[in-house]
């Protein structure tokens, strides 16, 4: 039993295409716990080729159907498809509701797909805070694209440009949804727009309005084309795959995507030191010292700016006592 729980079995089995123990993995980096520290190394020493897609757009801007259809072309392409669909969290269980999982059923029988709904449980920018190791896991697995789409909870829904190699921007027709998006800040962040829904009335007009938006951005050499896609048929998917193509060549012929995956690296790190840190000062309330600190803080007798600078402090003599006694 404990071998079966062991994670570096369970990575060389899911290597060799065992999506049981695949599914074992991602679990494990959910729970946060010991195991997932060992497969997040695992995964990082054994890099692969993945391209990191991500879709997003507003709620109902039909993200989950045109995915589906997106991996459809990669398929017919006979490229291995990773999805990790950022779903929101069940308000009962803490976990994934999975609603993406029943639209993309086309694909359940694709030993070739894999697809994991994965719970926000919260996190601010439709993200969960897992999903950058969990992608790292799918890019160590052999899968050549890696397509993330997110919830589309509005303006914080940004955080996915900083993830991903190619992000995909979905809206459909209507002059509204383009407002959205332009004040919602992904504008700023799409390589690729795509209007979906595109055999309603308005979608070439709402096409014309994102180039006119574009027409007034300050753009790189890249600029970001407009797709016009049915998902729930296909149509446009194929020319989409062929635009997220031509952004990854771009990117990685002009140095942009070896600096934005360097970006993304400096970010995680910088992520991850916050988080060590604020668990050890967590630790520390029960301090002596800190409890001291609190008192004076409720008292008055110290603002709480003053009081958090001593208590850094206090964790920085803490780390170079132990420092030193480890030496």
């Amino acid at each position: 039993m404990l071998k079966e729980k062991d994670p570096s079995i369970l990575f060389s089995e899911a290597s060799s295409g065992d999506r049981r123990s695949l599914g074992r993995l991602i679990t494990m980096i959910e729970d946060g716990d010991k195991e997932s520290q060992v497969i997040s190394s695992l995964a990082f020493k054994t890099p692969g080729h993945s391209h990191l897609i991500g879709i997003t757009g507003a709620p109902g801007a039909g993200k989950s159907t045109l995915t589906s259809a997106v991996v459809s072309q990669y398929r017919r392409a006979f490229k291995s498809v990773a999805v990790l669909a950022i779903d929101p969290s069940s308000p009962f269980s803490g976990g994934a509701i999975l609603g993406d999982r029943v639209r993309m059923g086309d694909h359940v029988l694709d030993t070739e797909v894999y697809v994991r709904s994965l719970a926000t449980r919260g996190e601010l920018g439709g993200l969960a805070a897992c999903v950058p190791e969990v992608a790292r896991l799918m890019d160590a697995m052999g899968f050549d694209v890696v397509i993330i789409e997110t919830v589309g909870v509005g303006q914080v829904e940004v955080e996915i440009a900083a993830l991903a190699d190619t992000t995909v921007v979905v809206v459909n027709p209507g002059w509204g949804d383009a407002v959205q998006a332009n004040k919602a800040g992904l504008m700023e962040i799409a390589d690729i727009f795509v209007v979906n829904k595109s055999d309603r009335p308005g979608a070439k007009e709402t096409a014309r309005d994102i180039e006119a938006m574009l027409d007034m951005s300050n753009l790189n050499a890249w600029r970001p084309p407009v797709c016009l896609t049915v998902g729930i048929d296909g149509s446009g998917a194929a020319e989409l795959c062929e635009k997220i193509q031509k952004h990854l060549e771009f990117a990685d012929e002009s140095g942009l995507l070896s600096k934005h995956r360097s970006n993304r690296l400096k970010e995680e790190l910088e992520r991850k030191v916050a988080s060590e840190l604020f668990g050890r000062a967590k630790s520390m309330m029960e301090n002596t010292s800190v409890k001291s600190l609190v008192e004076s803080v409720i008292k008055g007798e110290i603002d709480p700016h003053e009081a958090a600078v001593k208590v850094v402090d206090l964790v920085m003599v803490e780390e170079g006592f132990h420092a030193q006694k480890s030496h």
